[in-house]
């Protein structure tokens, strides 16, 4: 396969010919709202308060020698610091969809054991379950799946998936009065 390394080329005979050639394919450049402040600044203080509460559940984890951080709460810190506004950034789904959705997980281990049908339905259920209890989040059903497949020790696992998430919940409230312009969050705690 080669590279076609004449686009300025082309780009000059576009203009010259009359066409104005776009930046990326229209399918391509999308409708996605920019945020609201620069996206630069934006991007850092999201990523940089991502990385800071993350790794301090990988701190608190290697002190209780327990995992504290699991993939559903980084899929979480991704929606809490980058969509911060959003329903699903919210403490009540980010707290109580992932304790919903581990109730549903031991559910389905206690019923059925821990195939990974049993965790794609579980999954399946914890969506309408949070649905129904009006706390969405979407990484929580992750959280049904990793108890179906993994069976942590409940009184373990599920005092540390609150606290997580709680962490997260609170970092998120911390960073957004730490920037100027930044959205404040939460929007609502209940």
């Amino acid at each position: 396969m080669s590279v076609d390394t004449s686009d300025t080329r082309t780009g000059r005979a576009a203009k010259a010919a009359g066409r104005a050639r776009p930046a990326l394919p229209s399918a391509l450049a999308g409708r996605a709202p920019a945020p609201a402040s620069p996206a630069r600044a934006t991007a850092l203080h999201s990523g940089g308060v991502a990385a800071a509460a993350l790794l301090a559940l990988v701190g608190v984890g290697a002190l209780l020698r327990e995992p504290v951080l699991i993939p559903p709460i980084a899929a979480s810190a991704a929606i809490v610091y980058g969509v911060p506004a959003l329903p699903l950034a919210q403490p009540r789904s980010v707290v109580a969809g992932h304790l919903l959705c581990a109730a549903v997980g031991y559910l389905g281990l206690a019923l059925l054991g821990d195939a990974p049908w049993v965790a794609a339905l579980g999954a399946g259920v914890a969506v309408g379950v949070m649905t129904l209890a009006r706390t969405p989040h979407s990484p929580a059903a992750a959280t049904t799946v990793v108890v179906v497949l993994q069976a942590p020790d409940p009184v373990v696992f599920v005092p540390l998936l609150a606290g997580a998430a709680l962490v997260l919940v609170l970092a998120g409230m911390a960073a957004s009065r730490a920037r100027r312009g930044a959205v404040r969050y939460p929007v609502y705690w209940w």
